[in-house]
């Protein structure tokens, strides 16, 4: 197939190989999900959220920057750029945060909401 000057957004689908990696499998359980809200956040350097619930099931992805999540009573993960997490509904979130004190860092969260919902819920540190 003689593609000439094609530029390579123009080539036929069959002449690109799409690749496709996996950054994160999330058992849903059984909820209902009616909306999607995705929202592209900004934390400052050593910015952190604190400790919150989120009432609907969120999954994440670290854009730029490096993150620190913990769920209460679990180990305290480091989350570089391209990383993917998960943080089930009405589960405690110990603290979520700019990993970096020099750079900001900056993640896109989608809520998977059934209905009218809150995004997040502060809570009391123990």
């Amino acid at each position: 197939m003689n593609r000439g000057n094609k530029a390579p957004h123009q080539m036929p689908m069959n002449d690109q190989k799409v690749q496709r990696r996996q950054l994160l499998l999330a058992a849903l359980s059984n909820h209902n999900v009616t909306t999607a809200d995705i929202r592209e956040i900004h934390l400052e350097p050593g910015q952190q959220s604190g400790r919150h619930l989120h009432p609907c099931a969120v999954l994440g992805y670290i854009a730029e920057g490096t993150a620190v999540y913990q769920i209460e009573g679990e180990p305290l993960q480091t989350l570089p750029a391209g990383s993917a997490f998960y943080e089930p509904a009405n589960v405690i979130i110990a603290n979520f945060g700019n990993a970096s004190s020099s750079d900001p860092m900056t993640f896109i969260a989608f809520y998977l909401l059934n209905g009218d919902q809150e995004l997040i819920r502060m809570l009391d540190t123990n």
